[in-house]
């Protein structure tokens, strides 16, 4: 199993947008955007489900999952993708958490649920040599 290391929470904490990556039983991408994310353990990433219609739909019958982050500001740039697979709370702790990080910027939207990523491999996306590879 993939681990996120001390690098990788840096950009994950400096960053204010994800892209999370979806694709249907046949295939179809989908790719949203995503602002309220908590790191929850070394293999673990938690999304907060406020907008997620498609991304729903596709998870119904396909978990696998992509996200991506990154930090525009590091110098040089840093990024990296996640991938593993999903699943879906309505309800319980990781909810409340969910819930009380969201009504702490924006009290007026009401999240639906959570997305719990399990990383399976994470890759470099920064530019340069190792951009694509496989983080070992």
């Amino acid at each position: 199993m993939a681990k996120i290391t001390q690098e990788m929470k840096d950009v994950i904490e400096k960053t204010r947008g994800w892209a999370f990556a979806t694709a249907t039983k046949d295939g179809i991408p989908n790719v949203a955007p995503i602002h309220f994310v908590k790191l929850i353990s070394d293999d673990e990433i938690m999304f907060v489900d406020i907008f997620m219609r498609k991304t729903l739909e596709n998870l119904k019958n396909n978990p696998t999952v992509a996200v991506s982050v990154w930090d525009w500001d590091a110098k040089p740039r840093k990024g990296y993708q996640f991938k593993g697979d999903a699943r879906v709370e309505t309800s319980g702790r990781l909810f409340d958490d969910g819930v009380t990080m969201v009504k702490a910027e924006k009290p007026e939207l009401d999240p639906k649920g959570v997305v719990i990523v399990k990383v399976k491999s994470i890759y470099h996306t920064s530019p340069g040599p190792d951009a694509g590879k496989e983080v070992t």
